[in-house]
């Protein structure tokens, strides 16, 4: 009989920052939050996550959910493009690397050299370790002594799971995130593996909805627990977002996953169009089939247009929005180089932002319109569902309604719940009941504004 719990701590690392909630299971409500920076180290041999900071945060804040509101079981989600190497006794045996580290040419020739296909991985090349497979590439050949020590390699959510419980483990959904180790429509590994020699290191294969084990009783001291406390395996955070999508609705339908990357799911769609050349991949979902995505760092981007401005209020950043059109105020891609649908082209304005307002409501549009671009490159249909940050963004949402054609949803309130919710639904937690806020495609009209976008933007863009 399958057990029903009530309370289940999420453990959430995203690229940015990192949180552990308490969901209920009936309801999905948030009945507890902690969260922290998640800081790069620019020390040692590489820059790299500062694990040991994690781990700490992640036990205090299990003692303190464990003397109210309580939990009943684990389960984790993160960030992708990360793998740990343990040594033989289940510690470091090199940090933990930030994939946004570049490597030398050289290093990054040789990997290309090594790397399958396309075809093959449905996987495109991206700079610096957003490649997973560039990244043990880099670790074993710049450092082959560190590497020596290297026993077991597990992907990131999973390697949370082995710090709880000891069990040493992989998973599908961040093995088919653009890693170039896995075969999205095999479910298999790539060839990859077997090139970079590291076959006999890859710990065992489970399912994001196996629990790895109880909670380490030295551990389960440490925190408190009176009884044992499972943890399940875990998932990919983009891939936790959309599996209360695909539990709720039959496709076609689009998910955008919003953060420091925005990830467009095509549920229903076609693998076998996809580009590499516009960050155009498959992703692998909870149950392990092949998703067609498209991808940009539209969070990252939306910081770097609006830093050294203070957010603006809705009405100004409304008001703002017809001077923008007027004055043909508009971001042209790219922000950040070599990711998304124009890689290799150096973005600017046509006219400067005179406001912050202005500024915010220009990188919405922009944001907007990158989003419905990409959707359309991986032949997305039907409603689009936003979850993250970005689900509070009015002015995005009802652009990018306009742009794509299709209505945009959001669940009430606009919260950006979606990786925790995804993450507890592995533990057999109810699909909670969720009121949606609807974005009609004709609640705003910038069509002409995204075709002067296109038209500036136009094929051409590739190679800009």
């Amino acid at each position: 009989m399958t057990r029903v719990f009530e309370r289940i701590a999420v453990i959430d690392i995203g690229k940015t920052n990192a949180k552990v909630v308490v969901l209920q299971a009936s309801s999905g409500l948030e009945l507890a939050a902690r969260r922290m920076a998640n800081a790069v180290i620019n020390t040692g041999p590489y820059p790299h996550f500062d694990i040991e900071s994690l781990w700490a945060f992640i036990l205090d804040s299990l003692r303190a959910f464990a003397r109210g509101p309580g939990f009943d079981a684990v389960s984790i989600t993160t960030h992708g493009a990360s793998a740990v190497l343990l040594n033989g006794q289940g510690g470091l045996a090199m940090p933990v690397l930030d994939y946004e580290h570049r490597y030398p040419e050289t290093v990054c020739a040789a990997y290309d050299g090594l790397r399958p296909p396309f075809s093959e991985t449905q996987s495109p090349a991206l700079p610096g370790g957003l490649n997973l497979g560039a990244q043990l590439h880099f670790q074993k050949t710049a450092f082959p002594e560190l590497f020596s020590d290297v026993k077991t390699i597990v992907t990131y959510p999973q390697y949370w799971a082995f710090r709880l419980t000891g069990v040493a483990a992989n998973e599908a959904t961040s093995l088919g995130c653009h890693t170039d180790l896995w075969r999205p429509q095999e479910g298999t590994y790539s060839t990859l593996i077997e090139s970079l020699g590291i076959s006999s290191l890859i710990a065992p294969l489970r399912s994001a909805f196996d629990v790895l084990g109880p909670i380490l009783p030295d551990l389960a001291e440490h925190i408190g627990l009176s009884h044992p406390i499972p943890v399940y395996c875990g998932i990919h955070d983009s891939n936790a977002s959309l599996l209360p999508h695909l539990l709720r609705r039959k496709p076609p339908f689009s998910v955008v996953s919003t953060g420091t990357w925005i990830i467009g799911f095509a549920v229903g769609g076609t693998a076998s169009g996809l580009d590499p050349a516009r960050d155009t991949l498959a992703n692998v979902d909870a149950h392990g089939h092949a998703v067609p995505s498209c991808r940009y760092m539209g969070g990252r981007e939306f910081e770097l247009l609006t830093q050294g401005t203070q957010p603006p209020e809705e009405l100004e950043i409304e008001g703002a929005l017809s001077d923008v059109l007027a004055r043909d105020i508009m971001r042209l891609p790219s922000v950040v180089e070599g990711s998304g649908p124009f890689p290799n082209r150096r973005g600017r304005w046509t006219n400067e932002p005179q406001s912050a307002a202005q500024t915010h409501a220009a990188a919405s549009l922009y944001a907007a319109m990158m989003t419905a671009w990409s959707l359309e490159l991986v032949g997305a249909d039907g409603p689009i569902l936003v979850e993250g940050p970005f689900a509070r963004n009015k002015l995005y949402l009802r652009a990018l309604a306009n742009c794509a054609g299709r209505d945009v949803h959001i669940a009430e309130g606009g919260t950006p719940t979606g990786t925790a919710e995804g993450a507890a639904l592995l533990t057999g937690m109810s699909l909670p009941n969720v009121e949606e806020t609807r974005f009609s495609q004709e609640s705003l009209d910038i069509r002409h504004y995204f075709r002067t976008f296109r038209d500036r933007c136009g094929e051409s863009a590739l190679s800009a």
